[in-house]
């Protein structure tokens, strides 16, 4: 199978609040039209760590991105060198940490925070570096790449549910109204998405605590969703996804080889 793939990583965004916020993703599963999983993030649950989990498909203990503050080039294969190397266009509106991990570190603004180098394994970006950049900025920064560069491999990372929750806390009006907010802005661009051919999944790194932290083992640390939309997708309720997965299914959805594992029964 040769598809397109826009991946969308909710930082910080806990299951549960995502079962009972996101609305308009929630309609599309109500219709029929999409799936929702429950992932366990990886450990430690932390950033950094678990984007590298997200896009190589190997976990911290095993990449040497151990916590937050390691601050290196990969040393793993991401979906972004797998779709690369098979001469596809890959591209990323994402946190800065994701091009210092595949790109270029350490992350220079004037020259990092745009990016348009197509030998590189995130060709086109967007980079930022303010938690607090809003997520409407995000996804339209996301579109312009989509609209300008027709990438076939597209990352959306925005940040606004983790920076809420390390402010106010898991259990806070703040926190779940954040996650409520990234529905709204999703569902301007969402059906243009699918219209245009493209697979979607929306997911997020690890959840959140009322410490207004995430590290450890606590369930609502560790649980996140997982919804695919997209005619590739088998809506198996049966599936049984897992976070280190990821990257193996996005490149079987680019029909690019890979080394990677994949949850089979996510597709058609």
């Amino acid at each position: 199978m040769k598809h397109n793939v826009i991946l969308v990583v909710l930082d910080g965004l806990n299951y549960t609040v995502a079962q009972h916020t996101l609305g308009h993703l929630q309609a599309y599963a109500g219709a029929g039209r999409a799936a929702l999983y429950k992932l366990q993030c990886e450990l430690p649950s932390l950033s950094r760590p678990l984007y590298e989990c997200i896009l190589t498909g190997v976990a911290p203990i095993d990449s040497g991105i151990v916590h937050n503050n390691v601050s290196r080039l990969s040393t793993q294969r991401s979906m972004f060198h797998y779709a690369r190397d098979a001469g596809l266009t890959t591209a990323a509106a994402a946190y800065h940490w994701v091009s210092e991990l595949y790109n270029r570190t350490p992350f220079n603004a004037a020259q990092d925070r745009h990016t348009a180098h197509p030998d590189r394994p995130i060709q086109y970006g967007h980079f930022y570096w303010s938690d607090h950049y809003p997520d409407s900025h995000v996804f339209a920064d996301a579109e312009h790449l989509r609209l300008c560069h027709q990438p076939n491999l597209l990352l959306v990372h925005p940040m606004n549910i983790d920076d809420a929750g390390h402010k106010h806390g898991l259990d806070s009006a703040q926190y779940r109204n954040s996650a409520r907010s990234a529905d709204i802005i999703l569902a301007d661009y969402l059906q243009g998405w699918l219209d245009a051919g493209y697979q979607v999944l929306v997911t997020a790194d690890h959840g959140m605590n009322n410490d207004r932290s995430h590290n450890g083992l606590l369930a609502e640390e560790r649980e996140v969703p997982l919804f695919v939309l997209g005619d590739a997708f088998s809506f198996d309720p049966s599936a049984a996804p897992k976070q280190t997965q990821l990257c193996g299914t996005v490149c079987q959805l680019l029909g690019v080889a890979h080394d990677k594992p994949f949850c089979r029964e996510l597709l058609k």
